[in-house]
């Protein structure tokens, strides 16, 4: 698996049952990213890693529960929480018009809509309503609704991201 070209779209986060099912908190918005007989690695915080085939994965409750190709007890499937998933980006569908994947926009300058510099995408996190994007300047945190009146355009080619701040920003 080519990690340069690897996106993180979940984390395990405990077991189900005795026959080696995952409990995964995903970031993927479909359970269709986790399609059987596709290759993850699963990433420890201590960068050991280890790869593993897909046979089954479905909704649980408000996240994803994984079956992989050798993880067959309780036992095998405790020695996996914690661990981030990672995939090839070519095992995933091209995202639809006007959306991105979060990884592609991590590290995107972002400009306002005055052309002033705002600060680069450091993180996102997930709401009820929408994404956030968390944009750092010199220590400054601006926190930005990942929402079309405030995001008018994306290029991944430039890197740039170009946004009408809220009020008050």
């Amino acid at each position: 698996m080519d990690k340069n070209a690897s996106f993180t779209i979940g984390k395990v986060t405990g077991v189900h049952g005795l026959g080696g099912n995952l409990k995964v908190w995903s970031y993927a918005q479909s359970v269709d990213a986790y399609g059987p007989g596709k290759t993850v690695l699963l990433k420890s915080k201590k960068d050991e890693e280890s790869a593993y085939t897909i046979t089954r994965a479905w909704m649980h409750k408000k996240g994803v529960l994984l079956k992989l190709e050798g993880v067959d007890d309780r036992n095998a499937a405790e020695n996996l929480v914690g661990r981030i998933i990672l995939i090839d980006r070519e095992q995933l569908p091209e995202p639809q018009e006007d959306t991105w994947y979060w990884e592609d926009l991590i590290g995107l300058d972002v400009m306002d809509n005055e052309n002033n510099f705002v600060g680069t995408i450091e993180q996102i996190f997930p709401t009820t309503a929408h994404d956030i994007l968390v944009v750092k300047r010199k220590g400054k945190e601006t926190l930005i609704p990942m929402h079309e009146q405030f995001v008018k355009s994306v290029d991944l080619d430039t890197q740039v991201m170009r946004v009408v701040l809220p009020e008050g920003l």
